[in-house]
Protein backbone atom coordinates (compact mmCIF):
# COMPACT_ATOMS: atom_id res chain seq x y z
CA UNK A 1 0.00 0.00 0.00
CA UNK A 2 1.14 3.60 -0.58
CA UNK A 3 0.51 6.06 1.92
CA UNK A 4 0.46 9.41 0.97
CA UNK A 5 3.46 11.98 2.85
CA UNK A 6 4.24 15.16 2.91
CA UNK A 7 6.67 15.37 -0.70
CA UNK A 8 10.14 17.44 0.27
CA UNK A 9 12.26 17.49 -3.00
CA UNK A 10 12.63 14.92 -5.53
CA UNK A 11 14.86 15.17 -8.18
CA UNK A 12 13.54 13.61 -11.34
CA UNK A 13 17.47 11.56 -12.57
CA UNK A 14 15.82 10.31 -16.03
CA UNK A 15 13.62 11.75 -19.02
CA UNK A 16 12.69 10.27 -21.54
CA UNK A 17 13.33 11.91 -24.89
CA UNK A 18 10.10 13.74 -25.90
CA UNK A 19 8.74 15.01 -29.26
CA UNK A 20 5.90 16.96 -29.04
CA UNK A 21 4.01 18.42 -31.87
CA UNK A 22 3.83 22.27 -32.11
CA UNK A 23 -0.46 22.10 -32.26
CA UNK A 24 0.00 22.89 -28.04
CA UNK A 25 2.37 23.10 -25.39
CA UNK A 26 0.95 19.71 -23.24
CA UNK A 27 2.64 18.17 -20.54
CA UNK A 28 2.63 21.79 -18.24
CA UNK A 29 1.78 20.34 -14.50
CA UNK A 30 3.32 22.09 -11.57
CA UNK A 31 6.30 21.00 -10.00
CA UNK A 32 4.63 19.90 -7.16
CA UNK A 33 2.54 17.74 -8.99
CA UNK A 34 5.46 16.37 -10.59
CA UNK A 35 7.10 15.52 -7.72
CA UNK A 36 4.04 13.77 -6.58
CA UNK A 37 3.51 11.83 -9.41
CA UNK A 38 7.08 10.62 -9.50
CA UNK A 39 6.78 9.63 -5.67
CA UNK A 40 3.54 7.67 -6.54
CA UNK A 41 5.31 5.73 -9.62
CA UNK A 42 8.72 5.09 -7.48
CA UNK A 43 6.39 3.37 -4.68
CA UNK A 44 5.23 1.10 -6.79
CA UNK A 45 6.23 -2.94 -6.59
CA UNK A 46 8.95 -4.40 -8.93
CA UNK A 47 6.52 -5.98 -10.41
CA UNK A 48 4.51 -2.78 -11.10
CA UNK A 49 7.37 -0.71 -12.52
CA UNK A 50 8.46 -3.49 -14.62
CA UNK A 51 6.83 -1.96 -17.39
CA UNK A 52 7.79 1.67 -17.18
CA UNK A 53 10.97 2.01 -19.33
CA UNK A 54 8.44 1.06 -22.01
CA UNK A 55 5.10 3.05 -20.84
CA UNK A 56 6.55 6.52 -19.49
CA UNK A 57 3.84 6.85 -17.02
CA UNK A 58 5.54 10.19 -15.47
CA UNK A 59 6.00 11.81 -18.94
CA UNK A 60 2.32 10.40 -20.34
CA UNK A 61 0.66 11.59 -17.25
CA UNK A 62 2.37 15.12 -17.63
CA UNK A 63 1.74 15.36 -21.17
CA UNK A 64 -1.96 14.81 -20.58
CA UNK A 65 -1.96 17.76 -17.94
CA UNK A 66 -3.00 15.18 -15.09
CA UNK A 67 -2.93 17.15 -11.23
CA UNK A 68 -3.75 15.65 -7.81
CA UNK A 69 -7.29 16.03 -7.22
CA UNK A 70 -8.92 16.08 -10.57
CA UNK A 71 -11.77 13.68 -11.53
CA UNK A 72 -10.18 10.88 -14.11
CA UNK A 73 -12.32 8.37 -15.93
CA UNK A 74 -9.79 5.49 -17.32
CA UNK A 75 -11.48 3.51 -20.46
CA UNK A 76 -10.98 -0.62 -19.72
CA UNK A 77 -8.90 -0.47 -16.67
CA UNK A 78 -8.24 -4.24 -16.97
CA UNK A 79 -5.74 -5.32 -14.23
CA UNK A 80 -5.18 -1.48 -12.82
CA UNK A 81 -1.70 -1.01 -13.65
CA UNK A 82 -2.51 2.98 -14.71
CA UNK A 83 -5.10 2.78 -11.80
CA UNK A 84 -2.69 2.11 -9.36
CA UNK A 85 -0.58 5.01 -9.66
CA UNK A 86 -4.03 7.60 -10.66
CA UNK A 87 -5.69 6.26 -7.61
CA UNK A 88 -2.49 7.23 -5.49
CA UNK A 89 -1.23 9.88 -7.32
CA UNK A 90 -5.10 11.67 -7.08
CA UNK A 91 -5.27 11.53 -3.82
CA UNK A 92 -8.58 11.94 -1.62
CA UNK A 93 -9.70 14.91 -2.89
CA UNK A 94 -9.98 12.67 -6.81
CA UNK A 95 -12.22 10.89 -8.51
CA UNK A 96 -11.25 7.70 -10.73
CA UNK A 97 -14.12 6.07 -12.89
CA UNK A 98 -13.71 2.37 -14.48
CA UNK A 99 -15.03 2.69 -17.88
CA UNK A 100 -15.98 -1.06 -19.76
CA UNK A 101 -16.65 -1.99 -22.72
CA UNK A 102 -20.81 -2.32 -22.67
CA UNK A 103 -21.90 -6.43 -21.84
CA UNK A 104 -22.67 -7.00 -25.19
CA UNK A 105 -19.62 -6.64 -26.23
CA UNK A 106 -17.86 -9.16 -24.86
CA UNK A 107 -19.25 -12.57 -26.44
CA UNK A 108 -18.68 -10.65 -29.68
CA UNK A 109 -14.82 -11.33 -29.32
CA UNK A 110 -16.41 -15.10 -30.31
CA UNK A 111 -13.69 -17.06 -27.85
CA UNK A 112 -14.36 -16.23 -24.70
CA UNK A 113 -15.83 -18.98 -22.45
CA UNK A 114 -18.54 -17.75 -21.00
CA UNK A 115 -16.99 -18.05 -17.41
CA UNK A 116 -14.50 -15.54 -18.60
CA UNK A 117 -17.55 -13.02 -19.69
CA UNK A 118 -19.24 -12.92 -16.56
CA UNK A 119 -15.82 -12.04 -14.40
CA UNK A 120 -15.42 -9.52 -17.06
CA UNK A 121 -19.02 -8.15 -16.83
CA UNK A 122 -18.63 -8.30 -12.90
CA UNK A 123 -15.56 -6.47 -12.82
CA UNK A 124 -17.08 -3.26 -14.11
CA UNK A 125 -18.86 -2.53 -10.98
CA UNK A 126 -16.10 -3.96 -8.89
CA UNK A 127 -13.56 -1.20 -9.61
CA UNK A 128 -14.01 0.91 -6.60
CA UNK A 129 -12.73 -2.70 -4.74
CA UNK A 130 -10.18 -3.01 -7.10
CA UNK A 131 -8.78 0.27 -6.76
CA UNK A 132 -8.73 -0.06 -2.42
CA UNK A 133 -6.20 -2.61 -3.12
CA UNK A 134 -3.85 -0.16 -4.93
CA UNK A 135 -4.21 2.63 -2.16
CA UNK A 136 -4.81 3.75 1.41
CA UNK A 137 -6.75 7.21 0.09
CA UNK A 138 -10.26 7.11 0.20
CA UNK A 139 -10.45 8.78 -2.88
CA UNK A 140 -14.08 8.14 -4.83
CA UNK A 141 -14.59 5.49 -7.44
CA UNK A 142 -17.26 3.86 -9.10
CA UNK A 143 -17.39 1.67 -12.52
CA UNK A 144 -19.77 1.85 -15.20
CA UNK A 145 -19.89 0.24 -18.91
CA UNK A 146 -20.16 3.29 -21.38
CA UNK A 147 -23.85 3.10 -21.68
CA UNK A 148 -24.64 3.05 -18.06
CA UNK A 149 -22.70 6.03 -16.97
CA UNK A 150 -24.99 8.20 -14.96
CA UNK A 151 -26.35 11.73 -15.93
CA UNK A 152 -25.20 12.97 -12.33
CA UNK A 153 -21.36 12.83 -14.32
CA UNK A 154 -22.39 14.88 -16.74
CA UNK A 155 -19.75 17.77 -17.16
CA UNK A 156 -18.12 16.66 -14.12
CA UNK A 157 -14.74 14.90 -15.30
CA UNK A 158 -11.28 16.39 -15.73
CA UNK A 159 -9.67 13.73 -18.33
CA UNK A 160 -10.75 10.59 -19.76
CA UNK A 161 -7.88 8.01 -20.45
CA UNK A 162 -7.75 5.81 -23.70
CA UNK A 163 -4.45 3.95 -23.16
CA UNK A 164 -4.44 0.81 -25.35
CA UNK A 165 -8.04 0.67 -25.14
CA UNK A 166 -9.53 1.84 -29.03
CA UNK A 167 -9.13 -1.15 -31.17
CA UNK A 168 -11.54 -3.23 -29.88
CA UNK A 169 -14.17 -0.69 -29.76
CA UNK A 170 -13.51 0.42 -33.63
CA UNK A 171 -13.22 -2.95 -34.32
CA UNK A 172 -16.73 -3.86 -33.25
CA UNK A 173 -18.21 -0.25 -33.84
CA UNK A 174 -19.91 -0.90 -37.11
CA UNK A 175 -21.86 -3.76 -35.36
CA UNK A 176 -22.22 -2.73 -31.78
CA UNK A 177 -21.72 1.49 -32.22
CA UNK A 178 -19.14 0.80 -29.35
CA UNK A 179 -16.57 3.28 -30.53
CA UNK A 180 -19.46 6.13 -31.34
CA UNK A 181 -21.35 5.45 -27.73
CA UNK A 182 -17.86 5.30 -26.06
CA UNK A 183 -16.98 8.92 -27.39
CA UNK A 184 -20.39 10.07 -27.29
CA UNK A 185 -20.22 9.25 -23.35
CA UNK A 186 -17.02 10.90 -22.97
CA UNK A 187 -17.74 13.79 -24.42
CA UNK A 188 -21.15 14.36 -22.34
CA UNK A 189 -19.18 13.60 -19.25
CA UNK A 190 -16.17 16.07 -19.57
CA UNK A 191 -15.91 19.48 -18.47
CA UNK A 192 -16.29 22.00 -20.75
CA UNK A 193 -12.60 22.39 -20.70
CA UNK A 194 -11.69 18.99 -20.11
CA UNK A 195 -9.47 16.39 -22.45
CA UNK A 196 -8.87 13.29 -23.73
CA UNK A 197 -5.85 11.09 -23.13
CA UNK A 198 -5.07 8.63 -25.88
CA UNK A 199 -2.10 6.08 -25.91
CA UNK A 200 -2.89 3.38 -28.94
CA UNK A 201 -0.86 0.97 -30.79
CA UNK A 202 0.06 2.52 -34.19
CA UNK A 203 -0.23 0.97 -37.79
CA UNK A 204 1.70 2.74 -40.20
CA UNK A 205 -0.85 5.21 -42.62
CA UNK A 206 0.88 2.95 -45.63
CA UNK A 207 -0.58 -0.45 -44.45
CA UNK A 208 -3.80 -2.33 -45.79
CA UNK A 209 -6.98 -1.53 -44.57
CA UNK A 210 -7.56 -5.24 -44.52
CA UNK A 211 -7.20 -5.64 -40.51
CA UNK A 212 -6.65 -2.27 -39.99
CA UNK A 213 -9.85 -2.02 -37.98
CA UNK A 214 -7.91 -2.71 -34.45
CA UNK A 215 -8.56 -6.67 -34.82
CA UNK A 216 -4.87 -7.43 -35.25
CA UNK A 217 -4.53 -4.77 -32.07
CA UNK A 218 -3.45 -1.73 -34.39
CA UNK A 219 -5.26 1.45 -35.93
CA UNK A 220 -4.21 4.20 -38.27
CA UNK A 221 -3.72 7.65 -36.85
CA UNK A 222 -5.82 8.84 -39.68
CA UNK A 223 -8.71 6.48 -38.03
CA UNK A 224 -8.23 7.83 -34.50
CA UNK A 225 -8.45 11.39 -35.64
CA UNK A 226 -11.35 11.04 -37.96
CA UNK A 227 -13.45 9.29 -35.09
CA UNK A 228 -12.92 11.87 -32.54
CA UNK A 229 -13.51 14.83 -34.62
CA UNK A 230 -16.66 13.20 -35.83
CA UNK A 231 -17.48 13.01 -32.38
CA UNK A 232 -16.62 16.47 -31.17
CA UNK A 233 -13.08 16.79 -30.30
CA UNK A 234 -10.13 18.69 -31.39
CA UNK A 235 -6.53 17.48 -31.09
CA UNK A 236 -4.35 19.78 -29.69
CA UNK A 237 -1.05 18.00 -29.28
CA UNK A 238 0.77 14.90 -29.77
CA UNK A 239 3.82 13.08 -28.81
CA UNK A 240 6.98 10.75 -29.23
CA UNK A 241 6.82 9.56 -25.78
CA UNK A 242 5.60 6.08 -26.66
CA UNK A 243 6.85 5.59 -30.16
CA UNK A 244 8.94 2.86 -30.94
CA UNK A 245 10.41 2.50 -34.79
CA UNK A 246 11.45 -0.50 -34.49
CA UNK A 247 7.36 -1.87 -34.64
CA UNK A 248 6.71 -2.54 -38.29
CA UNK A 249 4.13 -4.84 -38.28
CA UNK A 250 3.56 -6.62 -41.18
CA UNK A 251 0.00 -7.17 -42.72
CA UNK A 252 -0.54 -9.89 -40.55
CA UNK A 253 1.44 -9.39 -37.60
CA UNK A 254 -1.06 -8.61 -34.50
CA UNK A 255 0.21 -6.55 -31.36
CA UNK A 256 0.20 -9.11 -29.06
CA UNK A 257 3.24 -11.28 -30.53
CA UNK A 258 5.20 -8.08 -28.50
CA UNK A 259 6.15 -8.26 -25.02
CA UNK A 260 4.70 -8.41 -22.68
CA UNK A 261 1.91 -11.12 -24.36
CA UNK A 262 4.82 -12.71 -26.31
CA UNK A 263 1.58 -14.39 -28.85
CA UNK A 264 2.68 -17.24 -30.84
CA UNK A 265 6.24 -17.28 -29.02
CA UNK A 266 5.49 -19.58 -26.37
CA UNK A 267 8.76 -21.21 -24.55
CA UNK A 268 10.40 -20.67 -27.70
CA UNK A 269 13.90 -18.83 -26.36
CA UNK A 270 14.94 -17.23 -29.90
CA UNK A 271 11.40 -16.12 -30.90
CA UNK A 272 11.24 -14.58 -27.70
CA UNK A 273 14.66 -12.62 -27.93
CA UNK A 274 13.47 -12.05 -31.21
CA UNK A 275 10.23 -9.88 -30.05
CA UNK A 276 12.56 -8.65 -27.15
CA UNK A 277 14.80 -6.94 -29.61
CA UNK A 278 11.26 -5.41 -30.74
CA UNK A 279 10.20 -4.09 -27.14
CA UNK A 280 6.54 -3.13 -26.59
CA UNK A 281 4.62 -1.72 -29.96
CA UNK A 282 5.14 1.89 -31.19
CA UNK A 283 2.43 3.94 -30.02
CA UNK A 284 0.47 7.41 -31.16
CA UNK A 285 0.23 9.15 -27.82
CA UNK A 286 -2.60 12.49 -28.52
CA UNK A 287 -3.97 15.14 -26.15
CA UNK A 288 -7.88 15.85 -27.57
CA UNK A 289 -9.94 18.92 -26.02
CA UNK A 290 -13.47 19.01 -25.88
CA UNK A 291 -15.46 20.89 -28.32
CA UNK A 292 -18.78 22.77 -26.66
CA UNK A 293 -21.61 22.44 -28.47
Amino acid sequence: MFEKKLLTSVIFAASTLLTISPLASAGSISKANKSALIEVVNSRSDEAKARDNSRHPVETLSFFKIKSGMTVAEALPGGGWYSNILANYLGEQGSLYGLNYNDDVWPRFGFFPQEFIDKRIAATKKFPELVRGFTDAKINSDGYTFNTVPASLNKTVDRVLFIRALHNLNRFDKEANSLTEALATTHRILKDDGYVGVVQHQLQESAAEKGADGSRGYLKLSTVKEAFAKAGFKLVASSDINANSKDKPSDTDIVWRLPPSYNGAGDDAEKRKAVDAIGESNRMTLLFKKVSN
